[in-house]
């Protein structure tokens, strides 16, 4: 994209949002611990309804970030076609995730943490904040979601 071409609509940012959600394999989860010290790392993920599902050991710094902090910054993308996305987290024990996302986290990625040992967990992201741009033509109207409701 060259900062000549047209800006997508608001719509068409969030129809491509939503096919990459549902394709892509990784995406980047931002988290802090209780001193501010930021964690990045890229995960597995599968968008099931409304929410994004993670998975990763309770016990590395991002579960525990996401356990304690309750809260995440996921990223798609390079620089030149952007996806932010702030939530909202909730942890699910292996025995305790629903059966339907932990289906899909599988038939996506086709790994099933719950086998893979007990530190393992899901987290649910809830969405509160999307932001999608390709370029700087594309910044006036990034927000598709603001305080957990789609704004287009």
């Amino acid at each position: 994209m060259k900062i000549t071409d047209p800006p997508r609509t608001p719509a068409q940012r969030r129809q491509e949002l939503l096919a990459r959600l549902d394709d892509e394999a990784d995406i980047w989860v931002a988290t802090a611990d209780r001193e501010g010290e930021p964690c990045l790392v890229a995960l597995w993920f599968v968008r099931y309804g409304e929410h994004i599902w993670l998975a990763t050991r309770l016990t590395n710094p991002t579960g525990r970030n996401l356990r304690e902090g309750g809260r995440a910054r996921l990223a798609l993308g390079d620089t030149r076609d952007v996806v932010l996305v702030d939530g909202e987290v909730e942890t699910y024990s292996r025995e305790e995730v629903p059966e339907a996302p932990a289906r899909a986290f599988l038939a996506k990625t086709g790994w099933d943490p719950g086998r893979d040992g007990a530190s393992y967990a899901y987290f649910r992201v809830r969405p509160v904040a999307v932001q999608a741009w390709r370029g700087a033509q594309e910044l006036p109207g990034r927000h598709l979601m603001r305080d957990g409701v789609w704004v287009v």
